[in-house]
């Protein structure tokens, strides 16, 4: 997968150690409170890692015509494998509603498809609205349904060409 991807409106690359606060920021919007900062350097070393490990990467969103960070994209193992990895994306409420996840999801989604995989997944809590409107304007659609210690998540799949 590119680590470099670029869109009408964005630009998806890499972690840096630069882009930590933001990430601090980005994680306190869950409601689980800010992140210590060692955590949050251990979540980025990862990210940093995942890369020559899995050739997968969730990569940092930025608009190119402010040059801000406004989340993260890419393909992850998550709770799937490298040959059918999941989809992932986390975007500041603050730029909800414009477009941004979508087109950031699109660009990974051709990415995917140049590396040859075959399927795609995605893993969206139930209450995730939003989240499930990017995903079925990718094409994916509704597999099946699973617990974990947070609650149901709902699994969608998406074939490759």
């Amino acid at each position: 997968m590119p680590l470099h991807l670029e869109t009408a409106r964005l630009t998806l690359s890499p972690w840096a150690e630069s882009d930590a606060d933001d990430h601090r920021a980005l994680a306190a919007e869950r409601g689980n409170g800010m992140p210590s900062v060692e955590d949050n350097r251990r979540v980025i070393q990862a990210q940093l890692a995942a890369p020559a490990r899995t050739g997968l990467a969730l990569l940092v969103v930025n608009r190119r015509d402010v040059g801000d960070f406004i989340g993260y994209c890419g393909l992850t193992v998550g709770r799937t494998s490298v040959d059918e990895p999941e989809i992932a994306y986390e975007l500041f409420r603050r730029v909800h509603g414009q477009g941004y996840a979508t087109e950031a999801a699109s660009a990974v989604l051709d990415a995917a498809i140049a590396t040859g995989r075959k399927r795609l997944w995605a893993t969206v809590r139930p209450w995730n609205t939003p989240s499930f409107r990017v995903l079925e304007k990718l094409g994916f659609e509704r597999d099946h349904l699973s617990t974990d210690d947070r609650g149901g998540l709902v699994w969608l799949t998406r074939s490759l060409p």
